[in-house]
């Protein structure tokens, strides 16, 4: 007789194990499907973010900016350090009791809410059933009254660079270095291109990312893409945009990369190459082909506004679905679906989901561009605000980038906005709060902000899009 459950969510990443948990409370009996295992095959919770990807990448980012500002930014503040080393493994070991620290905190949740774990690589059978294969080959079926799919997303291979793990790497080898690079050569520049190059860029390598786009970071607003160009080119990362890498070779413990530019075939010669061109979902091997459930070209299950798969009682979270991958929109999803499970009316917002380029300075957005207002012929305006007329900015030392606030020109609503600088991540999100509610940039230039904080450049820029800001010169308007 097979296991039964209320729901049975194959992935333990963020969308699924915060589903899990979210349906555990809404008092769904609940087991969790997971493939990832380490020591005496105990499943390793936290998918790609916990492990391998935000948090891990956010400790180094952290370590090497202490140490940056430790080298290179400490005398303004008066404070004389001499010839500040870094200690990687030291860094490392940091980074890893982090992880262990949160993934275990999963764990705990787990047995708090009484969510089963179940090892093993999930496949979804017809009726909503679950074939659970386990690391020695045993194979179970698991009966679901509804099914979550959380399966998560892996990194992109490129034929001209396969990634043998000690020369050539991918995102997750990126995290693993044991010592700093002499020259390192990103294939990339997007989201995680940029992180990791600044990470090993901080700590003195000599960084070069190859981007096989004529455009820098096309998916944030151009003004924005265009001050965060000025702003990593002095911090000496070498961005070369349509440059398409055709191939490598290791030769004497190196890597030597061959690419196309403008000015033909070129070639550099790194210790280290990070392979970063993005991720694709993880949905091989994961529906039986008479599960109802089906993918796009792209690999990408087909859900609705729900997330719903076309097959009754299956549904679909995260990367392995439509939408940017970002593990607080897969998380969300993961919750509306468990509460939908339940019996509750409710829904994404995908209007309102920042995203977040966790560089020096941080990089984050919400909603619409200038570009994109232009090509839909939406009429708007525009409030800019730079950091460096930002009082709490200057006395950080931490005064470069802007906020940008986009409205509608005649309903005065907040369509977007746009933030390269010191907590852009936390500054943007109170913009979200703000669109949520429906908000106008009045009503956020009527807010009284704290002084004096960061967040005042929110106000500002919020009092810029009608020409009122105080601490800066209002441009005029037509």
């Amino acid at each position: 007789m097979s296991e039964k459950y209320d729901v049975v969510v194959i992935g333990a990443g963020p969308a699924g194990y915060v589903g899990a948990i979210r349906a555990a409370q809404l008092g769904l009996k609940t087991a969790v499907v997971e493939l990832w295992t380490g020591d005496k095959n105990k499943s390793i919770l936290g998918g790609t973010c916990l492990n391998t990807g935000c948090i891990p990448s956010k400790a180094l980012l952290d370590s090497s900016q202490k140490f940056a500002d430790a080298r290179d930014r400490l005398s303004t503040h008066g404070i004389g350090i001499k010839s500040p080393t870094i200690d990687v493994a030291a860094m490392q070991k940091r980074k890893q009791t982090i992880v262990e620290q949160l993934t275990g905190g999963i764990a705990g949740l787990f047995k708090h809410n009484g969510v089963t774990v179940i090892e093993g690589r999930g496949k979804v059978l017809a009726g909503a059933k679950v074939e659970v294969t386990d690391s020695k080959g045993k194979v179970k079926v698991v009966d679901a009254t509804d099914v979550i799919i959380a399966a998560g997303s892996e990194p992109v291979k490129i034929p001209p660079a396969p990634v043998d793990d000690k020369y050539i790497v991918d995102s997750t080898g990126a995290l693993e270095f044991t010592e700093v690079p002499g020259r390192l050569g990103v294939i990339g520049a997007g989201v995680i291109g940029l992180e990791l190059g600044s990470v090993w860029g901080r700590l003195g390598s000599e960084v070069i990312l190859l981007e096989a786009l004529d455009t820098f970071l096309p998916m944030m607003d151009a003004q924005i893409s265009k001050e965060s160009a000025k702003i990593f080119k002095k911090q000496d990362l070498d961005i070369r945009l349509g440059s398409r890498v055709t191939a490598t070779e290791i030769k004497n413990d190196k890597v030597e990369v061959t690419y196309e530019s403008a000015d033909g075939t070129q070639t550099e010669v790194f210790d280290k190459l990070i392979v970063s061109v993005g991720r694709r979902p993880r949905s091989e091997e994961l529906l039986a082909s008479d599960s109802g459930v089906t993918l796009d070209e792209r690999g990408f299950i087909y859900v609705n506004d729900f997330c719903a798969t076309e097959a009754p009682h299956v549904y679909a979270v995260g990367d392995v679905v439509r939408g940017p991958m970002l593990a607080h929109k897969g998380s969300e999803e993961g919750v509306m679906v468990a509460e939908r499970i339940a019996g509750k009316k409710v829904q994404v917002n995908y209007d309102c989901i920042p995203s977040i380029i966790y560089t020096h300075p941080e990089i984050a957005a919400v909603g619409r561009t200038e570009q994109e207002l232009k090509t839909d012929g939406v009429d708007y305006k525009v409030g800019v605000f730079p950091f460096a007329a930002s009082g709490r900015a200057l006395a950080a030392d931490d005064s470069e980038g802007m906020v940008k606030i986009i409205a509608d020109a005649e309903t005065d609503r907040i369509l977007g906005c746009h933030v390269v600088g010191p907590s852009a991540a936390d500054l943007v999100q109170q913009v979200v709060i703000a669109m949520e509610f429906g908000s106008s940039a009045e009503d956020l230039a009527l807010m009284v902000f704290g002084h004096p904080t960061l967040s005042e450049a929110v106000h500002e820029a919020a009092l810029a899009v009608d020409g009122h800001a105080i601490h800066v010169a209002n441009r005029k308007r037509k």
